[in-house]
């Protein structure tokens, strides 16, 4: 009985830092270099006061991330997510290609 449970515990442990880990790693790539952290650190020079600038810049990340959780729960409840992957999947070709159609028509 105790096996089962101490299985069942490192199950749910490696699912959270599985989740944890893959998560971090994936905002703090799309988060690199982005126009947030240009603001950021315009902010912060332009202020002096880093601490006040990065206090603030985290919760507006947190604010927008809880946002995202909560409609990302919400729609877990209203599509399946094979649906959700085709969807966004989509979703992503159609902004690339607008993106490498907008390229390209600026560089000629």
């Amino acid at each position: 009985m105790n096996s089962k449970l101490e299985k069942k515990e490192n199950n749910i442990e490696k699912s959270f830092l599985s989740v944890l880990i893959t998560t971090f790693t994936t905002i703090f790539i799309a988060e690199l270099g982005d126009k947030t952290q240009i603001a950021t650190l315009m902010l912060s020079a332009e202020s002096g006061k880093p601490i006040i600038v990065f206090l603030g810049s985290s919760l507006a990340l947190i604010s927008s991330s809880v946002v995202g959780v909560l409609i990302g729960k919400w729609l877990s409840k209203k599509i399946s997510p094979s649906n959700f992957s085709l969807f966004t999947g989509v979703l992503m070709m159609i902004i690339s290609i607008f993106l490498a159609y907008d390229a390209f028509k600026n560089f000629s």
